[in-house]
């Protein structure tokens, strides 16, 4: 899942010691909390996929504090960075971060049961192949009745609804002619695909949908 990206696709500064601080993650925070708490179970086990530097984990943690979550990433950075942001909210409800590529097949096994996996800003960075296999590997990590959030930029039936969604989506696609936008009607059948039911899409702040979905 390592691939040259455009500088505007994963924008993190360093703050003091292992912390980094995404601007985009401190901008969409506390839409996706507030999405979780209505839409999330209130308690469980939680995994977060490409967890970044961290910001989004302490907000979710914070909001749904009956929720174990376990966060996760591919860079040692991150990882670092996810540790250092939960260290100094001080929440007892966050499992040291962990490494893990989702796009490789065979990790559910690891984590299963789940009753809840949140994926935000990543799947129109990787391939179709890619994200097909994100969400079977997350659809056979949950347990009954388990929730899938993805939350992204996506093309709706076809269309790209914004000039800079245009912008961004022919950088991806200058970067690697593999990657760019996905579609929200392969988007449904992805996941209904793979034993998801009762999708939802959920408009969210800055042109980007939130697919809310429940293992059947």
């Amino acid at each position: 899942m390592t691939r040259k990206l455009p500088s505007t696709a994963s924008v993190a500064i360093a703050q003091d010691g292992a912390k980094l601080h995404a601007p985009a993650a401190a901008r969409n925070a506390l839409a996706l909390s507030d999405l979780l708490v209505n839409h999330a179970p209130k308690a469980g086990r939680a995994l977060e996929i490409a967890s970044g530097t961290g910001q989004h984990i302490v907000e979710f943690a914070t909001a749904l504090p009956e929720v174990h979550w376990q966060p996760t990433d591919i860079e040692a950075e991150r990882l670092a960075s996810i540790d250092a942001h939960v260290a100094e909210a001080g929440l007892a409800n966050v499992a040291p971060a962990a490494h893990l590529n989702a796009s490789e097949a065979g990790w559910h096994g690891t984590y299963a049961p789940l009753d809840l996996i949140v994926l935000v800003n990543l799947l129109h960075l990787i391939s179709e192949a890619e994200v097909r296999t994100v969400i079977t590997e997350a659809a056979l990590a949950l347990g009954p009745q388990g929730v899938l959030v993805l939350y992204g930029p996506f093309k709706r039936e076809g269309r790209l609804t914004s000039d800079g969604d245009v912008r961004f989506d022919d950088q991806l696609r200058t970067a690697d002619p593999a990657i760019g936008y996905k579609d929200t009607l392969d988007m449904y059948r992805w996941l209904g695909d793979a034993g998801m039911t009762a999708v939802q899409t959920i408009e969210m702040p800055a042109n980007n949908l939130a697919f809310v979905a429940r293992k059947i």
